[in-house]
């Protein structure tokens, strides 16, 4: 039976990491990476979760994940206050998908936002021009949402990956 995904929440506050790191993992191909101490990761991605589309193991250093959850402020991405109880969805999506979930053009963003609002969607506070957004703390009104965009970006992913794979353009 399947349940609503936004009804699974941690404790009443909001989604957990870990159903979104669970729903991801449920893709086909899909790639998980989540540095640990000891693991040969830098200790700023500690704790961190990195997702990519990468069928035959480990995917090469220079792919870029499609999504992330950071749990804390990297240098020069400090606007959404992470940290305890604090954490951040970040999804890329397609330059469609952008505008219609954002009313702008990723390279034309000037409407006013809060990187730090709790439960809300918005473009990335640095990589919002790339066409990333983010949530914090997803919740009740964010979270389906959240878990459709990761599953879109893991498509869109997987269509890039095949289209290299046929020797075409990515």
């Amino acid at each position: 039976m399947k349940t609503d995904p936004s009804m699974d929440m941690d404790m009443g506050r909001g989604m957990s990491r870990e159903r979104i790191i669970a729903h991801v993992r449920g893709f086909d191909g899909s790639h998980v990476v989540l540095p640990e101490a000891g693991g040969g990761f830098p200790e700023l991605v500690w704790g961190d979760a990195f997702f990519s589309y990468s069928p035959d193991g480990p995917p090469p250093p220079t792919l870029q994940p499609y999504g992330t959850i950071v749990t804390k402020d990297y240098p020069g991405d400090a606007a959404s206050a992470l940290g305890p109880g604090r954490w951040r969805v970040n999804v890329h999506v397609e330059r469609a998908v952008f505008r219609e979930l954002t009313g702008e053009e990723p390279r034309d963003l000037r409407l006013p936002r809060d990187p730090a609002a709790a439960d809300t969607l918005v473009p990335h506070p640095v990589y919002g021009q790339l066409g990333w957004v983010c949530v914090v703390n997803p919740g009740a009104r964010t979270a389906g949402t959240v878990l459709r965009l990761l599953r879109g970006a893991h498509e869109a992913a997987r269509a890039r990956a095949s289209r290299r794979r046929a020797g075409g353009a990515a």
